[in-house]
């Protein structure tokens, strides 16, 4: 079985939404897929030490998915073991009125993690290339823009930009950028969105905007497929994952940010020598007491 899921779901030439798998096809079972996340957290936590001990680089993994495809319960169950001190999740809503008045990057930029430390973004900076497309209205809170008729190919090309620019600019200077897209279906969703309301302890999860969201599939689909083409670069990738098995997205995430952090080099800091001495005086101590 390959379990190479970095080279099998990055996004490296150009990517076709319709042509994406949204159901794994092999034979890795859920009895496997449990076992093999469990052990797959051990490492990460191990990498995460490091990652905090070496204090010159960090991880920002954005993920970002259609409603009910799993995001809340994947960072619960990819994260759940790391320490908390070293990892934070920061989930975007629609901005706020102070948000709005700076420009679209700017809540995005105060929340990246410092160095040493993993920063998750439970939806993130790419809303503005994805719900702001689909709703192009929203833009006009911005309050640069006087009229719809503004948000040509022009402006979203410029968005783009912004984005590869800011994503680039954080990728020379010490954060590695891993981007999933957990690609649930139409179908599956559905199926979801009847569980959270037959299932009384998850009727909290749905929401009645849900349902407008959902009729609007294809322009989402179209917006995904655009900006995952426009900014998945070898220092930014995307990795689109089969997410109607919650089991198998996880699993595939978690070895995806695995891979990105053992490929960071990152290593122990190493003492110097008087560093050394004074270790082996306080040894030395500690020992006579």
């Amino acid at each position: 079985m390959d379990l190479d899921f970095s080279d099998n779901y990055i996004v490296n030439n150009k990517f076709s939404i319709s042509d994406a798998d949204t159901e794994y096809k092999g034979n890795l079972s859920k009895d496997d897929g449990k076992k093999i996340l469990e052990d797959e957290k051990v490492k990460l936590r191990e990498l995460q030490e490091k990652l905090y001990a070496d204090g010159s680089k960090s991880l920002l993994i954005v993920i970002q998915a259609m409603d009910a495809a799993g995001k809340d319960s994947l960072i619960e169950h990819v994260f759940g073991g790391v320490n908390p001190q070293g990892c934070e999740v920061t989930s975007f809503k629609a901005p706020s009125s102070k948000e709005y008045s700076h420009d679209f990057l700017w809540r995005h930029y105060i929340t990246l993690p410092e160095k040493g430390k993993i920063g998750i973004f439970n939806r993130s900076h790419y809303e503005s290339v994805l719900v702001c497309k689909v709703h192009p209205e929203y833009n006009l809170s911005e309050k640069v823009w006087k009229s719809i008729s503004d948000f040509d190919d022009k402006f979203w090309g410029n968005r783009y930009e912004s984005i590869r620019n800011f994503e680039k600019h954080l990728a020379e200077n010490g954060t590695r950028i891993v981007k999933i897209f957990l690609n649930v279906s139409k179908k599956e969703q559905k199926k979801r969105f009847l569980d959270r309301i037959d299932e009384q302890d998850k009727n909290w999860k749905f929401s009645l905007g849900d349902l407008p969201e959902r009729a609007l599939w294809d322009k989402y689909m179209k917006a995904y497929e655009e900006a995952i083409n426009e900014t998945s670069k070898n220092h930014a990738p995307w990795f689109v994952i089969p997410a109607d098995d919650k089991w198998f997205a996880r699993v595939a995430a978690i070895q995806i940010i695995i891979d990105a952090l053992e490929r960071m080099d990152l290593k122990y800091p190493l003492l110097s020598e008087k560093d050394q001495a004074a270790l082996q005086e306080a040894k030395a101590k500690l020992e006579g007491e």
